[in-house]
């Protein structure tokens, strides 16, 4: 099984960007993190990172005949990017939309999410512990021993 996890704009600041929010591990604390949980499951992982939006829809698309299932943080992407919603329909590979911080308890503008309609779960809220809870969800639906 081969899991992708997509970090959208910003995430590379991981550990600096306002810390009291989404913690202080670093994006390559993250990566080995999961990397680690998803090996006890007899996953692969790859991870991929990207502040541009048409980088990371190129990134989905080359995922579509390696990968059977996607964790994505969109970042603000989450909020308006109807080509990266367009994009994760096409390639039709089962996807947990996550998010670190509760985006219900933030401002107004990040409680809609253009990716949740077709995602097989939404994580919000559970901090970094939430791609350990995508990774494990994915691992599950798509046929792994739980």
């Amino acid at each position: 099984m081969n899991i992708l996890v997509v970090n959208g704009p910003n995430l590379n600041l991981l550990g600096t960007r306002e810390p009291e929010i989404y913690g202080h591990e670093t994006l390559t604390d993250l990566e080995a993190q999961w990397s680690a949980h998803a090996s006890l499951l007899g996953i692969a992982v790859d991870s991929f990172q990207s502040n541009h939006e048409g980088a990371i829809i190129d990134a989905i698309h080359a995922a579509r005949d390696t990968t059977d299932g996607i964790v994505l943080n969109a970042g603000a992407l989450t909020h308006y990017s109807l080509a990266l919603a367009d994009a994760l329909v096409a390639v039709d590979i089962p996807y947990v939309e996550v998010h670190i911080s509760n985006i219900y308890e933030r401002e107004e503008w990040r409680h809609h999410s253009v990716l949740s309609e077709h995602a097989t779960a939404v994580i919000v809220g559970r901090g970094t512990t939430g791609y350990l809870d995508a990774i494990s969800h994915l691992h599950t639906m798509l046929g792994g021993l739980s």
